[in-house]
């Protein structure tokens, strides 16, 4: 019997691991060719050499998309093909960030050591913070960004539950009968099961003055 259920988990990895380097494959965001996927369990690593924190970031969401991927651990390295200094990498993220009106970019403290990004300061919504996150990281030269943003509430502790629970009933992949909410201050704790790593994700962060999510979903596809 375990000989069996080993190959079944076996077979399964292979699958996965087919279905991930397609998926990679197939996002016209990802240049380069040096990403080695690898998985154990339903747990993909993925490694290799890209030029962008784009192209990493958008390897890791192209892995958490594919079905029976239950975690994914994103250690590609990031080696720019034309090196910038800090000082640089740090002025063109601010001059970014003005040419989108939703990034309060006053708001916002950027520092950069080595390449790597670090964003501070509070904001009102999450999606605020995720923007000025996906901004950052397409600058030429960044190797990483370091998300240090507060999201300051406005909402109380029944509003966020109940914005949270309705926008679960309006979205075609999120079952609410399948998920419970626990609110206290912005602070909230996610229970239930969910079908991918993405739904798992995204599943509180729809809701106003949501700042620190705790999540419990497991995922069962």
């Amino acid at each position: 019997m375990t000989v069996i259920s080993d190959v079944f988990v076996r077979n399964g990895d292979v699958r996965i691991c087919e279905d991930v380097s397609r998926q990679i494959a197939w996002q016209p965001e990802i240049q380069s060719k040096d990403i080695s996927v690898k998985a154990t369990d339903g747990t993909i690593t993925l490694t290799g050499f890209v030029h962008t924190y784009l192209e990493k970031s958008a390897a890791e969401r192209a892995a958490k998309s594919v079905y029976g991927v239950q975690a994914v651990a994103n250690d590609i390295e990031v080696k720019p093909v034309n090196q910038r200094t800090d000082p640089e990498i740090a002025r063109d993220i601010l001059l970014t960030f003005k040419l989108h009106a939703s990034i309060p970019e006053d708001r916002i403290k950027v520092s950069v050591k080595d390449g790597f990004v670090t964003l501070d300061g509070i904001l009102d919504w999450h999606f605020q913070r995720e923007r000025a996150h996906h901004v950052a990281q397409t600058v030429t030269g960044v190797r990483g960004v370091i998300d240090l943003i507060l999201i300051q509430p406005k909402a109380s502790t029944q509003e966020v539950r109940e914005k949270i629970e309705e926008a679960w009933k309006r979205t075609i992949d999120l079952d609410a009968r399948r998920m419970a909410v626990v609110a206290t201050d912005g602070s909230v704790s996610l229970y239930g099961r969910v079908h991918s790593l993405n739904e798992r994700e995204q599943a509180a962060w729809q809701a106003p003055g949501v700042r620190e999510v705790s999540n419990h979903l497991l995922v069962t596809p």
